[in-house]
């Protein structure tokens, strides 16, 4: 399977901003919905050559499945620039000819005339090369047909046979399957298989931009490789950015003036530790937030897991911190202590006056001190979540993964699980906004897709999908290390929507340098190449 060629920065948009841009590049004339299809037609086939060059180099034969709307008219184009290559081509219709739009019928006819158009039922898809998938487009809002649920089936074959594998256990290669715009069955605006079904294609060719469909839930798995095409018109509605590397003024220590500066210039960042035993997520934390650029880093540390953190620190600080009464007076003796991080190791209930709720309602008593609350810090209150709601503020990161997002927000994460019976289906997007109004405060919904909200409606995706996956991520102690990150960029005076962006970035891009063998303690220490990096490519020349 191939490589995305999405770009981790850039937007996606749903399916009714992006057919409200194509309505406009319609109405200001000059282009027609077949000059659209024309050009989605003949880019799908080019993505698809240059997917598989193996291809390019015969013609090969392909069945195109093409549905009753605008996505079976750019199926039709397909089916005709294949012919026209030299493929034999056959085409299997699902749906009324009389009942196709305008410029759908156009394209069925313009085809016919070259070759026959079969009905869906029982098509034997056995001998292809590729099969392209146009039967429904972004614009489906319900399960699929049956008929075409069993054609998919016949299209799909064995999940552990390659595309036209020569191994002996491939004995009987599965065709290629590529999806025009989104597969069908796919939510656009979810991820989500409507009524549980949905085509798994290796290539998934979208146009002008990449919908949520294909970066949220389970899209990825279903679209394979994801190639974005200009199909020739401009404008992205309101969309939602994807996020891509941080500004250099985020990142770099730099005094733009040429002055020296202070360590304490770049914040003091402090993070509770958890008792003996459970302090070690609290050392992945601050050493990621020393790493960051934090100027200082202090671990408060219970009087029983001071042993076991000194023997462990060097460049970061530690002093004795016993409950919530021990942070409010480190706190009120130190007013440079900028940022703080709890939750990684804390626990529940270290003891009577010393629980992690209480030392959460320290850390948020003044209301303009960042506060990052991360694992134990969040579960702690999933009881009664709005107690968490009625403390938190604009300077507070929450940074649930789904576990944890379902503790504090159960309504919400309850319509993203189970199977949608109708779209456009409840999105990772709309959860992650809601729960950061509901909080007043930026949200972090964890995953490959992390959804990053803002109370103020800002969202931001964070797609690590093609050559920025990173299924090693998948560790003890990586989140505790990212909000190390966000604890840091904080303390150096980063707001919190600033900061949660540009750190969700680079953990990714720290463990991507690692590589598959990596665990938690890695990242902090990949950060300082990483760093130079991005700041030497964004320098003036």
């Amino acid at each position: 399977m191939g490589k995305p060629e999405i770009s981790s920065s850039g937007q996606i948009i749903t399916a009714a901003q992006m057919r409200a841009v194509e309505h406009e590049a319609m109405r200001g004339g000059g282009i027609t919905g077949r000059d659209l299809m024309e050009t989605a037609g003949r880019a799908v086939v080019a993505a698809l050559l240059a997917q598989w060059p193996d291809l390019a180099a015969r013609a090969g034969r392909a069945w195109v499945l093409c549905g009753p709307g605008n996505n079976g008219g750019d199926g039709f184009v397909i089916a005709r620039c294949l012919a026209e290559a030299g493929w034999r081509v056959d085409v299997a219709f699902l749906g009324s000819v009389d009942r196709l739009p305008r410029d759908a019928r156009a394209n069925h006819d313009r085809w016919a005339a070259m070759g026959a158009v079969s009905g869906l039922e029982g098509v034997d898809l056995g001998g292809a090369d590729v099969i392209v998938d146009a039967l429904f487009g972004i614009g489906l809002t319900r399960p699929l047909p049956e008929i075409a649920q069993q054609a998919l089936r016949r299209a799909d074959g064995p999940r552990d046979a390659q595309p036209h594998c020569a191994q002996p256990h491939c004995a009987q290669p599965r065709a290629r399957i590529v999806a025009v715009d989104i597969p069908s069955g796919l939510c656009a605006d979810s991820g989500r298989a409507l009524g549980g079904v949905a085509v798994r294609a290796d290539l998934t060719v979208a146009f002008h931009r990449a919908k949520p469909g294909h970066v949220l839930a389970d899209g990825p798995c279903h679209c394979g490789a994801l190639a974005v095409v200009d199909i020739g018109i401009r404008g992205d509605g309101a969309g939602v950015p994807l996020i891509g590397a941080p500004a250099r003024a985020v990142i770099d220590k730099a005094d733009p003036m040429g002055q020296g500066l202070h360590k304490y210039d770049h914040g003091h960042a402090l993070v509770v530790s958890g008792p003996m035993g459970r302090s070690g997520a609290a050392r992945l934390a601050a050493r990621a937030a020393l790493r960051i650029g934090a100027g200082l880093v202090t671990v408060a540390s219970p009087g029983s897991a001071m042993l076991e953190n000194a023997c462990q620190l060097t460049a970061i600080m530690l002093r004795r911190c016993d409950g919530a009464d021990g942070l409010a007076t480190m706190l009120a003796g130190d007013p440079r202590l900028g940022a703080l991080c709890l939750g990684p190791g804390l626990g529940s209930a270290l003891g009577p006056g010393q629980g992690t709720r209480d030392l959460v309602a320290v850390a948020l008593r003044d209301g303009r001190r960042a506060v990052v609350l991360d694992a134990d810090a969040l579960s702690c209150f999933s009881e009664r979540p709005e107690t968490l709601f009625a403390m938190t503020h604009a300077q507070t990161v929450l940074t649930p993964h789904g576990g944890e997002f379902a503790r504090l927000f159960p309504d919400l994460a309850a319509r993203l699980v189970g199977i949608p019976d109708k779209g456009p289906a409840y999105s990772r997007i709309e959860a992650a906004g809601q729960a950061a109004a509901r909080a007043g405060c930026v949200v972090i919904l964890k995953g490959q897709d992390s959804v990053i909200a803002a109370p103020d409606g800002r969202v931001a995706v964070h797609a690590a999908l093609g050559d920025r996956a990173v299924p090693w991520l998948a560790t003890a102690g990586a989140g505790d290390v990212l909000a190390g990150m966000i604890t840091g960029l904080m303390a150096r005076h980063s707001d919190p929507w600033v900061a949660s962006t540009a750190a969700v970035w680079l953990h990714v891009e720290a463990a991507r340098a690692i590589g598959p063998g990596l665990i938690a303690e890695d990242i902090p220490d990949a950060l300082p190449r990483l760093l130079r990096d991005q700041i030497i490519g964004q320098a003036c020349p």
